[in-house]
């Protein structure tokens, strides 16, 4: 069974920068594509970033340029690096893994973790 675990988050000042990290663990292979979403308050969940095991990238308009998104060395977790935020970028961050490039119901959620950009 896939579970993933996020560590990072916490309270940030405007203009700074955060790191959030997920670790997978129970049946993540490299072919998945892993990545992050977010909920910000009174909002749907929407996507931050995500990358395939081949590289493929994808970030959303709100944060490219800002984020980076990598992979570790064993694949089975997933970085993010987010610079210049803004209180627009506080949410609750959401990590998944998914044998799909897009969801499709077969991904694994993390149980999230709360970011506060503070101005």
């Amino acid at each position: 069974q896939v579970k993933l675990v996020e560590s990072g988050g916490g309270s940030v000042r405007s203009g700074g920068s955060l790191g959030l990290a997920c670790l997978g663990s129970g049946g993540i292979t490299q072919s998945f594509t892993m990545g992050w979403y977010r909920q910000r308050p009174g909002k749907p969940r929407d996507l931050v970033a995500r990358i395939a095991s081949g590289g493929r990238i994808e970030y959303s308009p709100s944060v490219k340029g800002r984020a980076t998104i990598f992979r570790g060395n064993n694949k089975n977790a997933v970085l993010l690096q987010m610079n210049d935020v803004n209180p627009e970028d506080t949410a609750v961050y959401y990590c998944y893994a998914s044998p799909d490039w897009r969801l499709t119901g077969t991904e694994t959620w993390g149980q999230g973790i709360q970011v506060i950009v503070s101005s």
